[in-house]
């Protein structure tokens, strides 16, 4: 039976605990961890599965003094509040009933029925937390190996019990597949027009998700091409998934870390009316609603041809975001800090200016010729403050 090689977060102390409050024959480590490790990547989250009940799981971590968060009890799922971090447990399940959005499900003892239950066989994999082998019920390993991402039994059967596995299917095909399973490639693009359904939060940080990998170009022109994207993201054409390629290029060629936002912005068109209403559809925070916008008006910004211009008015995200967007270099703004103005409206006030709209003007022109000549020190604000005061007179 395939192992689990040993990783660090298997050895550590406190999962070692949490797996003796719970009985190491009543749990299995689940999901992304198992995968990770098994590829020799790092892993974030830890899942567990246990054959206890919700209530049986609270009262063994109450009795090992281990934290627990009932996080979604309905669904069987107790956060374990462990020292080097959490780790949800939930009970076995099996579905009753799915409307694509949402299940309701019946615990259960079966390890097999729970993995049966779950959206891809590289996501079903479970180890045991002493001896780490591996049970794969449905060929999850080899499709490891073979770099597929295959939906668990019928394709279709498993979207239609939740709609979103499309997009998901899409995001682990663009992290971890080589090997395209057409079937699942076909029932997403035959069941698309169900993602109108979900709610525009999950759609929102599913493609953010999906966005933010290292080099997902290819998968999104699939996505595009299959008719996936257009139900998500009508906005997007050609030139969107022209420019999102060449973004992405260039954030690798600057040595820039991928950004989810960012690409996003390169998808739409560059129209700022355009990204605040997708925003707004995708339910997106007002900070990143400013962002997209932002960036949607790259191709008018007075001050692409000076980055650190630029960042000071707009902050360094945006900043970036607008060079790497109108294919600039981002370089002049590596290990830079945004200024501060050393110069108060109180100091004018002080020179003999009565506090008012002159105030502000005086210390908008001044500001203006500071960011001009590449932000000198406060002498030269000094003198610039004088010839604007001289002006006046």
């Amino acid at each position: 039976m395939a192992k689990l090689p040993p990783a660090e977060w298997t050895r550590r102390e406190d999962l070692a605990e949490l797996v003796a409050a719970l009985g190491a024959e009543h749990m299995r480590w689940v999901g992304g961890a198992v995968r990770d490790t098994k590829l020799g990547m790092g892993v974030k989250d830890i899942d567990a599965a246990t054959t206890h009940q919700p209530e049986e799981v609270v009262r063994r971590l109450k009795a090992a003094r281990i934290r627990s968060v009932p996080t979604g009890l309905q669904h069987g799922t107790v956060t374990a509040v462990c020292e080097h971090g959490p780790v949800e447990i939930t009970t076995l399940r099996k579905d009753v009933s799915t409307d694509g959005r949402r299940a309701e499900v019946e615990f259960s003892s079966d390890w097999r029925e729970d993995a049966a239950r779950r959206d891809f066989t590289i996501n079903a994999l479970y180890a045991h937390p002493v001896t780490l082998e591996i049970s794969d019920y449905f060929g999850g390993l080899d499709d490891l190996d073979a770099g597929r991402v295959r939906f668990i039994g019928d394709a279709r059967e498993r979207i239609r019990e939740d709609h979103l596995r499309i997009l998901r299917y899409y995001r682990f095909q663009a992290r971890f597949g080589s090997t395209l399973d057409e079937d699942g490639e076909q029932a997403c693009a035959d069941l698309a027009p169900t993602l109108k359904g979900l709610s525009r939060e999950r759609v929102g940080w599913e493609l953010q998700n999906l966005l933010g990998l290292p080099d997902p170009v290819d998968t999104v022109r699939r996505m595009h091409a299959r008719g996936v994207l257009p139900v998500v993201l009508p906005e997007v054409d050609t030139a969107g998934l022209d420019a999102f390629a060449t973004l992405v290029a260039a954030e690798a060629a600057a040595g820039v870390p991928p950004c989810a936002i960012r690409r996003l912005a390169a998808l739409l068109p560059a129209e700022p009316k355009v990204a605040e209403t997708l925003a707004s559809r995708l339910r997106m925070s007002n900070a990143i609603r400013r962002r997209l916008a932002t960036a949607a008006g790259r191709d008018k910004n007075p001050d692409l041809a000076n980055p650190q211009a630029l960042a000071y008015r707009l902050g360094r995200e945006s900043a970036v975001d607008l060079l790497l967007l109108t294919g600039r270099d981002p370089a002049a703004l590596d290990g830079w800090e945004v200024p501060v103005l050393p110069l108060k409206g109180g100091e004018i006030v002080a020179r003999g200016v009565a506090a008012g709209p002159e105030v502000a003007r005086i210390l908008q022109a001044v500001e203006a010729r500071w960011i001009d000549e590449g932000f000198p020190d406060a002498g030269r604000v000094a003198q610039l403050l004088d010839d604007a005061l001289a002006g006046q007179n």
